[in-house]
């Protein structure tokens, strides 16, 4: 088919900058940025099939890949038996050139592809092309569907569509007053923490070496190799350690968690895969058609099961000196992969607990450590029952999904009704990711997580946030092979942004602070007693002059360091206080951090 091309003109008001176009891995657009400013909306690669069913790119639903070519964004990704190659550059001002290559990887029936954007009613869309008239998009019309191949496709067809969008808007410059409350001190914040399941032998090494070296870690997650550590039930796992016997896998991980105990780190030990003597049918290592992950533990092999548990925490105390703070079954409210009910959680940190305490250990059941924010009912049971209560010290749950501050609250009245800490067990924004990790480098993304991370600090109050990873995986760092990225070893902003945060100083608790205006993240911790202040401010928009208040009359001086997609953790002048009050400017798109002393 011949391509279709389209030229969009997305008008909010007057004015037009250089343009920096964001695109999702999957390939949906959520607009442009303008000195700073995201203007947004949201596009879509849709597919309206003959039975009326409709599918769509979005998050988690396709297994899209991403990369960057210079100043190009691609994305290839399919829905059903189209192939898609989606190309986005930045041509000019305030604008995204966009070219789509559709291909069918089989016969084609009636089906109708669209390139769809998603407008707010403020917004005007005009649509020009090649030999039809100018259309304008505006009022109750939010959706406007830009068709790429219509009716049939063979096998091998192709259809491609080009466009342009351009958008411009007033910039948000406006001053923003950030109001601090010394007087209401919260939860202490430790600093940052990180997670250290060992997964890529060759690579993981480096990165940790280099993590632990350059970053103030507070807390760390290990892994316990569960199915590795005893495969068979009726054997003796810890005098098979104490003889030497130890599976490759097994030994990586205790000496990971000594590492850190050397380091004087808390220890958080999480099981993954289980033997699968301990639980019910074959193991299940992804999801079946039934879209159920995991197995249930074995009730039968419930005595085993603790002892296995309790013998690996003994081994690690005896043999490397280990103290284990907490252990969990990662994400067992969704089966990753042992799978839990609520109720069973709950008789887990029950029956667990007990048989620690039995043991002479001081290490307790993780309440939660649940796959997302989103699935807070799962702690309700154990939190409701007061035979659990004694043995539930802190509560944990992952960031990937829930971001919405009426769900992050939800966690932070749990601390609070059980008057424990919560842990943030896994922290980032995407679990997908691995999947396409060139993301990783996009500014973007990097906004992004410590957006999260700022949020976080704010609502939920936790002691620790624990990177998902402080490895490889998911790596703050580029080179080095990692990702088949042969350049040298290096920091990316991710890492300075987590740098930047874990520059809090120890033993600060967080402290309410308020922003006067959107796209500012804004986190506050300190201590009265030791005139110590940290406060963490991302600003999502453009350049702005911040007014900061309700600091105390003995500050006078403020240390600032920033990171951007050109700063990594770097100080800069410092910012002058006067009655607890202090006025400075900070650029679009950064994270800065203030501390005193």
């Amino acid at each position: 088919m011949r391509p279709v091309i389209f030229l969009l003109v997305l008008s909010i008001a007057t004015v037009t900058a250089f343009a920096q176009p964001e695109l999702e891995p999957w390939g949906n657009l959520t607009g442009i940025r303008i000195d700073g400013q995201l203007m947004p909306f949201e596009t879509s690669l849709r597919l309206a099939e003959a039975n009326g069913n409709t599918v769509a790119t979005a998050k988690e639903k396709q297994n899209p890949r991403y990369t960057r070519q210079g100043n190009a964004q691609i994305v290839y990704t399919h829905l059903d038996s189209l192939y898609f190659v989606e190309k986005v550059e930045a041509p000019g001002k305030g604008a995204a050139r966009i070219t789509i290559t559709c291909t069918a990887h089989a016969d084609i029936h009636d089906q109708n592809v669209f390139f769809s954007i998603v407008r707010s009613k403020r917004q005007v869309l005009k649509i020009a092309s090649s030999g039809r008239a100018q259309e304008t998009m505006e009022g109750t019309n939010l959706r406007t569907d830009i068709p790429i191949a219509t009716g049939d496709l063979g096998k091998g067809d192709s259809s491609q569509l080009t466009l342009t969008i351009t958008v411009s808007g007033t910039i948000d410059r406006q001053p923003v007053h950030l109001s601090l409350n010394t007087a209401e001190p919260g939860r202490p914040f430790d600093g940052i923490g990180g997670n250290f399941r060992i997964q890529n032998t060759k690579t993981d090494p480096q990165v940790i070496a280099y993590c632990l070296d350059h970053l103030r870690v507070t807390w760390g997650r290990v892994e316990l190799p569960w199915r590795f550590w005893q495969p068979v039930k009726d054997s003796d796992p810890l005098d098979s350690a104490l003889a030497g016997k130890l599976h490759p896998a097994v030994q990586r991980a205790v000496y990971m968690a000594g590492t850190l105990a050397e380091r004087k780190i808390p220890v958080i030990v999480s099981a993954w895969f289980p033997p699968e003597w301990a639980v019910e049918g074959p193991l299940r290592m992804r999801p079946g058609a039934d879209h159920i992950w995991g197995n249930a533990l074995n009730h039968a092999n419930t005595d085993a099961i603790y002892k296995s548990i309790a013998d690996y925490i003994v081994y690690l105390k005896q043999q490397f000196q280990v103290d284990v703070r907490y252990f969990s079954f990662n994400e067992s409210d969704l089966g990753i992969n042992v799978r839990q009910t609520a109720l069973e959680h709950d008789e887990l940190i029950k029956g667990l607990g007990a048989y620690f305490a039995s043991r002479g250990l001081n290490t307790r059941v993780l309440l939660g450590d649940n796959s997302d924010a989103t699935t807070w009912a799962f702690i309700g049971p154990a939190m409701n029952d007061p035979a659990a209560r004694p043995y539930i010290s802190m509560i944990s749950f992952h960031s990937w999904r829930g971001f919405d501050t009426a769900t992050l609250q939800k966690w932070a009245d749990a601390a609070s009704e059980l008057h424990v800490p919560v842990i943030v067990g896994e922290g980032s924004i995407d679990a997908a990711a691995w999947n396409y990790p060139e993301i990783f480098q996009e500014p973007s993304y990097a906004l992004k997580e410590i957006s999260l991370y700022t949020r976080l600090l704010a609502i939920c109050q936790p002691l620790s946030i624990l990177q998902w990873q402080l490895t490889s995986d998911y790596s703050l760092l580029a080179g080095g092979g990692i990702f088949g990225d042969t350049s040298a070893l290096h920091p990316t902003q991710r890492f300075y942004n987590l740098k930047q945060l874990g520059m809090t100083p120890p033993g600060l608790f967080a402290m309410p602070i308020s922003a006067s205006r959107p796209d500012i993240a804004v986190a506050a911790m300190g201590d009265n007693k030791k005139q110590s202040y940290a406060i963490h401010i991302v600003n999502n928009g453009a350049t702005r002059q911040i007014t900061l208040t309700g600091l105390p009359a003995g500050v006078r001086l403020l240390r600032r360091y920033t990171t951007s997609k050109t700063q990594g953790a770097e100080e800069g002048a410092s910012v002058h206080v006067s009655g607890g009050q202090a006025t400075f400017t900070v650029e679009g798109q950064s994270f800065v951090t203030l501390l005193n002393p």
